[in-house]
């Protein structure tokens, strides 16, 4: 509540009747109010809950899987210091030349550009095999299957490395 207190500026009772006047404000109110909007606000926001990402693993005792064309496979080999060598094709005949890349847009567009080249070639869509080495950490593995969810990837699987992969990531100096 705003007040008005007059006090006297001249004491002495002299010829001069001038009075000064002082505002004190009293903010009692509105920092109750403030806490009350604080408490109800708290109180009524829901917060984010943690989503968890499907990931749907083949059964370990189904052997009748269907041949799938080298053409339209593209495997990405985790490495170390946040970098991959993919491929497209078979490790023991790759189409093309395997190249190192990181995580961030080098991913996204690697990914974008070879969908869209098999997706002209065989009309069809690729299929993606990632492939952790020990070296990888599970970072790395969770941003790539990100990647694969951004740019639509909905053919993918998470497998173990092979000691051929292990040696071409040792060739390019990232395991």
């Amino acid at each position: 509540m705003a007040e008005l207190t007059q006090s006297p500026a001249n004491s002495g009772g002299g010829a001069r009747t001038s009075k000064k006047l002082s505002t004190r404000v009293d903010l009692t109110a509105m920092v109750d109010l403030a806490f009350l909007l604080v408490t109800f606000f708290m109180l009524t926001t829901t917060l984010t809950k943690p989503r968890a990402m499907n990931l749907t693993m083949p059964d370990k005792t189904d052997n009748g899987g269907l041949p799938v064309a080298a053409s339209r496979t593209i495997t990405l080999c985790l490495g170390k210091n946040d970098q991959l060598v993919y491929y497209r094709g078979t490790i023991e005949k790759p189409m093309g030349e395997p190249q190192v890349i990181g995580y961030q847009r080098s991913l996204r567009e690697a990914l974008l550009t070879s969908a869209k080249k098999i997706k002209d070639e065989t009309g069809k869509s690729m299929i993606v095999v990632v492939k952790p080495s020990s070296h990888s950490v599970y970072a790395n593995v969770v941003n790539a299957i990100d990647e694969l969810n951004i740019t639509q990837s909905q053919t993918y699987a998470v497998t173990d490395i092979s000691a051929k992969d292990i040696n071409l990531l040792k060739q390019k100096s990232i395991f």
